[in-house]
């Protein structure tokens, strides 16, 4: 091995040699489309023409979502920052739907001598989507690394959720203030903030976190109790800065599958014709599941919720999602050393606002549950070392 591909001995991210950005990935193209969407929705036997219906959504903006430009930028601001701060720990960027894929990654940093990768998925929150299921993409990876006869395959660590992590809560609540600044000032003061995330089978919100955080009849498990708690710390943040109480909400977005399967409600648009009906003069959308404005931003909240505002005669306004927000990215950095010292041995102080502390570092047997079993690394069940 090179010495230029020789992982560091030491420093602060010891005993880590490098960094994943681990993301959902995006067409970036109309030729893109329907690939693209055949990755996402694998085995579930859906035709190629009702795929291009739900296509449209990405045809009416060329054919391309802007994830994958604002992996990019965010690859930009933790490399910045990493330098910034002297941290010698290379990054890379891997998707489980689109280019660069996660397999072709995880092989090229095998072959750079990485062999202990500390893993950021860009999804903050706990749930069978948002965690369990980057934890299977990793497994498979590493099963086909090990199929063509990969032998030192390398260890990943999936970082903790996010969610209540100072450098991804204080954005927002900027974002927040931002945007009622816009508002015009007659409807400035009485206007509600409407706290979004992307809807999920209640079911699987139900056994979303460790086990011992599941719910049953429709409460949402740890996936509701994480978003409520970052609504109420944001909520809370806007009040102390400006002086008002607003009335808030949490409401979801982006439902897909069929319809007899009960999902998270209210759905965006439902609520903003109640907040009209009930004489809410204005209303802040925030959307506080998504990392970045991505296609779910852009489409359900950008144009057809902001659509159904203006057909209902009702102000709104969008306030920002993190992105690359060099706050955030220092935050990442923060994420690394905190789990590199835990894995030295070594006591740690976790970054956390609102009520429920930081999260865990390691997934439990039974956390997030698949719909039916499948090996998923980084976590106590893995098959991989841990």
């Amino acid at each position: 091995m090179s010495d230029q591909l020789r992982p560091p001995a030491g420093g602060p991210a010891a005993p880590y040699d490098a960094l994943l950005l681990l993301s959902f990935g995006g067409p970036e193209g109309p030729d893109d489309v329907v690939p693209f969407l055949e990755n996402v929705t694998r085995g579930r036997g859906i035709p190629r023409e009702r795929l291009r219906e739900v296509g449209q959504h990405y045809f009416g903006f060329g054919g391309v979502s802007p994830i994958n430009g604002q992996n990019r930028e965010l690859l930009d601001a933790l490399r910045k920052d990493f330098a910034e701060h002297g941290l010698d720990l290379p990054v890379y960027w891997g998707n489980r739907n689109w280019a660069p894929y996660l397999t072709d990654v995880l092989r090229e940093m095998a072959a750079d001598g990485r062999r202990r990768i500390a893993v950021l998925a860009t999804s903050a929150y706990a749930s069978y989507s948002g965690c369990r299921q980057y934890r299977e993409n990793l497994a498979d990876a590493l099963a086909a690394l090990a199929g063509e006869g990969v032998t030192e395959l390398p260890r990943v660590d999936k970082l903790r959720h996010y969610f209540n992590h100072p450098g991804f809560v204080r954005p927002m609540i900027d974002g927040v203030l931002a945007s009622l600044a816009g508002l015009a000032p007659e409807v400035r003061a009485g206007a509600h903030l409407v706290f979004t995330t992307h809807s999920i089978p209640t079911a699987g919100a139900d056994t979303s976190g460790p086990v011992g955080e599941h719910t049953g009849h429709g409460e949402g498990g740890a996936y509701v109790r994480q978003h409520l708690d970052v609504a109420r710390v944001i909520a809370e943040a806007v009040r102390a800065e400006t002086g008002t109480d607003r009335p808030w909400e949490l409401v979801y977005q982006s439902r897909s599958g069929a319809p007899h399967i009960p999902w998270l409600e209210p759905d965006i648009c439902d609520h903003l014709e109640a907040l009209h009906g009930a004489g809410a003069p204005a209303a802040v959308m925030v959307p506080i599941g998504f990392v970045s404005d991505h296609m779910e931003v852009l489409y359900d909240l950008d144009t057809e919720a902001t659509a159904k505002a203006a057909e209902l005669g009702l102000p709104v306004a969008r306030s920002a999602t993190v992105g690359a927000d060099p706050r955030f990215a220092a935050a990442v950095r923060e994420l690394v050393l905190e789990r590199a010292a835990a894995e030295r041995g070594e006591s740690v102080e976790r970054c956390a606002l609102g009520l429920l502390g930081a999260s865990h570092d390691l997934c439990a047997v039974g956390c997030c549950p698949a719909r039916s079993p499948r090996p998923a690394a980084a976590g106590a069940d893995s098959p991989y070392p841990h």
